[in-house]
């Protein structure tokens, strides 16, 4: 069965970006740092993506696992400032925005814009991606899953840094206890992969 699946690199502190993230710097003041687990860029492959696998391989094993999901939900402010990843995040897989405000016009055919809130946006991303996992970006977009509980698995690439400020991954959660399952930890230089599943109540 499909599961949605938050991938995102932290700093120790909590902090997803620096400060002073927009779109023309997405990641922040100093906030690049959270990705250097992953290539620089130049590694070749059959797909863009290729180029930033890591070298290390088990970091390589969380890289490969989120290029295997089937579908991708974004908010839309990660989405805006990633250009939507030009129209095809990984392998043409479709890209599902919730939103109550989609744009005028929608360059992209793979990116899909709901506005019937967060449980429809996961049902057609399930749908759409049949046996595989969805993959999850942005922190606000999380924060709405797991309140919904339509979030199974986090997936924390934790690096060894403080930023002091910046974007919150767990900012304004509602004070009622959410369970979480530590189910893999994997080691690699300067960051620790660590794997939740949320214990939905």
């Amino acid at each position: 069965m499909s599961r949605v699946i938050l991938y995102m690199a932290m700093s120790l502190d909590g902090f997803i970006t620096g400060p002073g993230d927009d779109a023309q710097n997405p990641a922040g003041i100093n906030g690049m740092r959270l990705m250097d687990w992953l290539g620089n860029g130049d590694s070749e492959g059959d797909r863009v993506v290729d180029a930033y696998r890591p070298s290390d391989p088990n970091s390589r094993i969380v890289f490969d696992e989120a290029m295997a999901t089937g579908a991708v939900i974004t908010g839309k402010r990660t989405g805006d400032f990633a250009g939507y990843w030009g129209g095809d995040h990984h392998d043409g897989v479709p890209i599902f925005v919730p939103t109550h405000q989609p744009p005028a016009e929608n360059p992209y055919e793979l990116v899909h814009y709901v506005t019937d809130g967060i449980e429809a946006c996961v049902k057609r991303a399930k749908a759409a991606a049949g046996d595989r996992d969805v993959l999850l970006h942005g922190a606000y977009t999380a924060q709405e899953c797991l309140k919904a509980g339509q979030l199974d698995v986090i997936e924390i690439q934790l690096r060894p840094v403080l930023l002091g400020q910046g974007r919150l991954l767990f900012d304004g959660l509602p004070p009622e206890h959410i369970e979480l399952e530590l189910v893999r930890t994997l080691e690699a230089p300067g960051v620790q992969h660590l794997r939740y599943e949320v214990r939905q109540s």
